[in-house]
């Protein structure tokens, strides 16, 4: 058996002399192309004293898998979206005005995220990772940064001239509305270096090379965003939904348990809360034929599905801005609002939407519309994007008519900006619809609760109205929702429709009353000239 062994060894090495020789190699494999489209470009986890940087796609994301080794993989070069740098200050470190980028992200809702959610508070010293740009091989500069608001950006790291190279990230958060930008076309390898000290005092660190391919640069001008939304038709059977533009869809997850190690979001009702901090998710879950749309409360690990009626947001007085020149959606040049920016700040609420449930997932076939039905509060709502070069693109606006309509595909997580015009008490009602596998319609309506301003008591959203919109329903069938009280009133255009059928109705009925009151005395008069019996004319 020792014998064997040996001859099989020596065989071998004599063919690898001869193809050492022959210059017979077999070349290394070309990676695999991932998108960065909702995926987790740096995942930094803490296991012990072990570090590790890895690269989750969207569909690793939504199963909280472990990821890739970003080594193995090559983000780009498709997926990605070419632009200028605009006029102004706020994005002035990706170059002079004009100069043409290249931003790792499609510019739609779904952009990537840095992620430090397996890194536990309170055990590494000031409860943040530094993230460190050790170097950049390739033709270009790279700059790294969030977009933080309307037309602002702020820089986290990069190898241009005035940026640093290190940042620190927050540990157990997810950082939403990243770019990696690129000035030049062609193949980078980024080194990053994750670091940290544990409260012991130990250093822990852990290093990545990623690849990155950047296509020839030709900015699409004026234009590098999805078209606006137009107006919804007033007849819902009629209303266009409008599809995002987004990139090539990730494999879809099985339908599978967590990873092992992970332990399964769970589903709560009853419990009240008032949310000011943190990040939350609304999105459709699927039991059956049964389909519910839930408030996915991140804060805690791990996560807790919750009913909308459970959940108020609120938005307190540290996140007042005002309005930029070019934001006429949201009112005058140095009006006040109240926004909760795309990406994560501490101290305000960071909601989001997503259908990446895994019981959506595996049995969805197609996209899930999200419907605006409605809106009830003292000022004007939008929702709406940031793109990688500060464009604005509106996705609701409740000065508009209703419903408004956004087309989700599958496996999505999205954030954006909730704009707000006046403090008090918002209530949207949103629906959600699919189709199963099985080809059976779905849809849900519920009521989205705001509580805007530090004025504002967000206990006052629990109770009637609270839980679901006008037509509720989350067995398929529009049928009445359980959760909440009444139909939900509507501002903006929408309210113009119902008032309008109403004064018809009010103008019919005077009519015929005025009609029949002729009639009447028609008859009375007959009868008093003996040509009927007033009896003749009682009910």
């Amino acid at each position: 058996m020792r014998m064997r062994t040996m001859r099989a060894g020596a065989a071998g090495l004599a063919l690898a002399v001869l193809a050492l020789a022959s210059g017979g190699v077999p070349a290394a494999a070309e990676p695999g192309a991932v998108t960065a489209a909702g995926a987790d470009l740096v995942s930094v986890a803490l296991d012990g004293d072990s570090m590790s940087l890895r690269l989750r796609d969207a569909a690793q994301v939504s199963r909280d898998a472990a990821g890739h080794d970003p080594a193995e993989v090559v983000l780009g070069p498709d997926g990605g979206l070419a632009g200028r740098v605009p006029a102004g200050k706020a994005f002035a470190f990706l170059g002079p005005p004009g100069h043409a980028v290249w931003s790792l992200s499609a510019g739609d809702t779904r952009f990537p995220a840095l992620d430090t959610t397996e890194v536990r508070p309170g055990v590494v010293t000031d409860d943040t990772v530094a993230l460190t740009l050790r170097s950049v091989e390739g033709p270009g500069t790279f700059t790294a940064y969030t977009l933080s608001g309307l037309g602002t950006a702020t820089p986290l790291l990069g190898s241009g001239p005035g940026l640093t190279r290190t940042v620190r990230l927050p540990v157990a958060t997810r950082t939403g509305a990243v770019v990696w930008a690129f000035d030049a076309a062609g193949d980078y390898r980024l080194t990053l270096t994750g670091s940290a000290t544990l409260r012991s005092g130990q250093e822990v660190s852990a290093e990545a090379t990623y690849r990155v391919r950047v296509p020839t640069i030709s900015p699409v001008e004026e234009a590098p965003l999805p078209a606006p939304a137009k107006q919804a038709p007033r007849s819902e059977e009629q209303s266009a939904a409008r599809a995002l533009a987004a990139p090539a869809a990730a494999p879809k997850p099985a339908a599978a348990a967590p990873a092992a190690g992970k332990a399964a979001a769970t589903t709560a009702t009853g419990a009240r809360q008032v949310i000011v901090d943190g990040h939350v998710d609304m999105g459709p879950q699927l039991s059956g034929d049964s389909w519910t749309i839930r408030i996915k409360d991140d804060r805690t690990s791990p996560p807790v599905w919750r009913e909308t009626a459970d959940v108020v947001l609120q938005v307190k007085d540290n996140a007042k801005i005002t309005v930029p020149a070019g934001a006429d959606f949201l009112g005058k040049q140095g009006d006040a609002v109240w926004l909760l920016p795309q990406s994560q700040q501490a101290g305000i609420v960071w909601p989001g939407w997503n259908t990446q449930h895994e019981s959506v997932v595996s049995g969805v076939k197609g996209n899930v519309t999200w419907t605006l039905k409605g809106v009830n509060g003292p000022g004007r709502f939008a929702l709406f994007l940031t793109g990688s070069f500060g464009k604005a693109d509106v996705l609701f606006d409740s000065a508009k008519a209703f419903p408004q309509q956004l087309t989700v595909p599958l496996n999505t997580h999205a954030h954006g900006n909730w704009a707000f015009s006046k403090p008090g008490l918002y209530r949207l009602a949103v629906q959600m619809n699919g189709t199963t596998s099985a080809g059976r319609a779905v849809t849900d309506t519920k009521t989205l609760t705001i509580a805007v301003g530090d004025s504002t008591n967000p206990n006052s959203g629990f109770g009637s109205g609270s839980g679901s919109g006008a037509d509720g329903g989350g067995n398929g069938d529009g049928g009445a929702d359980q959760g909440g009280g009444g139909p939900l009133p509507r501002t903006g255009a929408g309210w113009v429709l119902t008032a309008g059928a109403v004064g018809i109705i009010l103008v019919a009925v005077g009519v015929l009353l005025v009609v029949l009151g002729r009639r009447r005395r028609a008859g009375l008069a007959d009868a008093a000239s003996g040509g009927g019996s007033p009896a003749a004319l009682v009910p």
